[in-house]
């Protein structure tokens, strides 16, 4: 199964990704250094992130798997470092 999913982290802010083997503990590949500047080391101690799956195909090729993402964080407007700057 191939995936597109949205991390939420507690901030509000939201990343969006692919998972092309749909493997549960998979979280991206976000840049910890700008999801570390906006948490102080007190908030990093106590950190809830939720992972939603927002598309799933059984038969959809890689391509279509990009396209769907770059659709995708296009629409959340996750590339907006306002919202999400992951």
């Amino acid at each position: 199964m191939k995936v597109i999913y949205k991390i939420m982290y507690p901030n509000g802010k939201i990343y969006i990704g692919k998972d092309l083997t749909d493997t549960l503990n998979y979280f991206g590949s976000a840049n910890s250094k700008l999801i570390e500047r906006d948490f102080t080391r007190e908030q990093q101690r106590d950190f809830t992130i939720r992972k939603e799956i927002l598309w799933e195909s059984e038969t959809a090729s890689d391509k279509e798997v990009n396209q769907k993402e770059v659709e995708l964080i296009n629409y959340y407007q996750s590339n907006n470092p306002a919202i999400g700057g992951v």
